[in-house]
């Protein structure tokens, strides 16, 4: 790769960050301009723009009302499974932003309180988190998708004054009702909230009045037309915008914190320079505002550059068919979306041959990007083919926040390799470290590491827990950010991810850790032991295999099928239909090393088709044997 404009950025930004960063810190608007860019002065506690003053929902939304954006679209809603659409111009945004801000004001929301939303793919599910920021509340934000287990955890952890939920979520076959699921959180959780707000749906409304002593609850409309409208809270760069829970996780659950000013500025940053997306652009991201994508990418990176986002409440398939992304991008004249390799999987398998493709005006598109979980070369040469734009890779994590590598088609356009999602981004030192924690040759595999200090927009820390931060993330090779993915960097710099190194499944983009399925297998009376494995799957990336071992008198021949169909149901129950759990093999034992640990990866390897590297402390080789024959379906 010659000396050009990304080698150019990628040596500064590793060699003089506080140049880099601070010249990119110029794009946002700060009432105190930072002090330091980076701060070293407490490592590994790395943080960005220290002494900085800012509001992140002014730099979305306030800003370019004054600058002459007022009466652009901010937001085009689409959602076909009610047959609704409205569009909201950034200024009238902000008018429902500083209504419901002011409301939250009046519920006794004061900076750094937490709100949990539980909300669907609606416009107020995107106002309620600008609202948050515009008071400076810290967010978090549950997929509507998760079953009460999943929700509590994360209340009690957050420990919110108000949680914001809506009546209902809706798919393409039925309607979800979200009171009931939260609800049973809340019965869960020693943590009460002081209020809960509901958001009315027609498709099934909730009761709304005092349900508890400990929490009342509020109609969404009637509690935004008595309030005042708030004004925007200054707040520290180094503050938190919002917390995000990683997926599935069992006991305290991980909770990410982004902070306001590093996030602006690396967001800002990413959407011209990886995305090629700038002021009065079309965006869109196809995810749900419960996931990091749509977090960064549906709402704050795009109303952050002055772009129009659009959201869109419905899927790739079925709503109504799979041209439905084809009808989005030429009704609103999108220049480039952003989804997962498992819709465009789920496109390919309904429309083989691009039918679709062609029945809709696709000429403002530019580029398609993918993330979320590894990018198929078949799907990649079907996207490319057919659409006749680049089709970009990209891989990040909830952890960082925006890219950690990516081909950078507002920086410079380069060759695209299929299976990698190119070169590390600007400000990521990424390495590739064998087991001693020394950089591998090139065309080797090992663990990808970043270098510290992280760049701006990544995670400082765990909330309220520093200890499991650097437990969790920065232990095992010291100086280096352990990504928890496997891979290499070839002769030309181009990095090949090839999949997780620790027990995390990867279901359609969405992270689930095997513990938090596990934990509901275990629960059920007639288990004894239980394992869940990620195996490949052709439309989701990843799904769960469950093996179990069942208590000794259960007569696993003739109550087999029961069993298995109640753990499938206590799976979806407890962990909610994400988890995506169809298949439970009764086994008679698990392969383990001496010390106990369940050799997860080696049954994966076979259950993939790929040959296992046994570990030489393997406790009875003889049940591996036992069990490969399951693992691959043999008969």
């Amino acid at each position: 790769m010659s000396e050009s404009a990304y080698a150019e950025a990628y040596q500064r930004s590793t060699e003089d960050p506080d140049a880099f960063w601070g010249e990119a810190a110029t794009a946002v608007e700060w009432t105190t301009p930072p002090e330091r860019v980076l701060d070293d002065s407490r490592p590994p506690f790395y943080r960005w723009f220290t002494g900085g003053r800012l509001n992140t929902c002014h730099n979305a939304l306030d800003r370019h009302v004054a600058s002459g954006r007022g009466e652009q679209p901010a937001v085009f809603y689409d959602s076909p499974v009610t047959g609704t659409r409205r569009t909201l111009t950034y200024a009238g945004l902000l008018d429902e932003v500083r209504r419901f801000a002011g409301a939250l004001s009046s519920l006794g929301v004061e900076k750094g309180d937490r709100v949990v939303i539980y909300m669907p793919m609606v416009p107020e599910a995107v106002v309620a988190m600008l609202a948050c920021a515009r008071i400076g509340a810290v967010h978090s934000v549950v997929f509507g998708g998760f079953a009460p287990a999943e929700l509590a955890v994360r209340i009690e952890d957050a420990r919110p004054v108000v949680v914001v939920t809506a009546s209902c979520g809706i798919e393409p076959a039925r309607v979800v009702e979200y009171k009931p699921l939260l609800d049973g959180a809340l019965d869960r959780s020693s943590h009460k909230p002081e209020t809960v707000v509901v958001l009315q749906r027609e498709q099934a409304r909730a009761a709304v009045g005092q349900r508890d002593t400990d929490w009342e609850e509020l109609d969404w409309a009637e509690l935004v037309a008595d309030a005042e409208p708030a004004d925007c809270v200054d707040v520290e760069a180094t503050d938190p915008l919002y917390i995000l829970y990683t997926s599935g996780t069992t006991g305290r659950p991980k909770g990410i914190v982004r902070d306001n000013g590093g996030h602006a500025v690396a967001l800002r940053w990413s959407m011209a320079n990886i995305f090629d997306i700038g002021p009065g652009d079309v965006w869109f991201t196809a995810s749900d505002v419960g996931w990091v994508v749509g977090h960064s990418y549906i709402v704050y990176a795009p109303l952050l550059t002055g772009a129009t986002t659009v959201l869109y409440e419905g899927k790739p398939v079925g709503t109504p068919d799979a041209g439905a992304f084809w009808r989005v991008i030429e009704d609103y004249g999108a220049k480039a979306m952003f989804t997962a390799p498992t819709a465009y999987r789920a496109i390919r398998r309904e429309d083989p041959e691009g039918d679709l493709i062609r029945a809709h005006d696709l000429s403002s598109l530019r580029a398609v990007f993918l993330a979320g979980e590894r990018l198929d070369p078949d799907t990649y040469a079907w996207a490319a083919q057919r659409l006749g734009v680049p089709v970009i890779d990209n891989w990040w994590q909830t952890e960082t926040g925006w890219p950690i590598a990516a081909n950078l088609r507002g920086l410079e356009p380069m060759p695209v390799k299929p299976g990698s999602p190119s070169v590390p981004v600007p400000g990521y030192a990424v390495e590739v470290l064998d087991e001693q924690g020394s950089p591998v040759p090139a065309g080797t595999e090992g663990a990808i590491c970043i270098r510290l200090p992280l760049p701006p927009g990544t995670l400082p820390t765990l909330w309220g827990d520093d200890e499991r931060y650097v437990a969790s993330y920065l232990s095992a090779f010291e100086g280096y950010y352990l990504s928890g993915d496997g891979g290499l960097l070839d002769d030309d710099g181009y990095l090949f991810v090839m999949g997780r190194t620790d027990d995390v499944l990867n279901v359609a983009g969405h992270r689930l850790s095997t513990g938090s399925i596990e934990a509901a297998l275990a629960g059920h009376e007639a288990v004894a032991e239980c394992a869940v494995i990620g195996v490949a799957d052709e439309l989701k990336g990843q799904v769960p295999r469950a093996l179990v071992v069942v208590k000794s008198g259960v007569d696993a021949q003739a109550d087999g099928e029961r069993i298995r169909a109640e753990l499938v149901q206590r799976v979806r129950e407890e962990v909610g239909p994400v988890a995506a759990l169809k298949e439970v093999d009764i086994v008679p034992g698990l392969p383990k090393t001496r010390s106990g640990k369940i050799l997860r990866r080696t049954m994966r390897e076979i259950a993939d088709g790929r040959t296992p590297a046994v570990p030489s402390t393997i406790e009875d080789p003889a049940v591996l044997e036992a069990l490969a024959p399951v693992l691959r379906h043999e008969a």
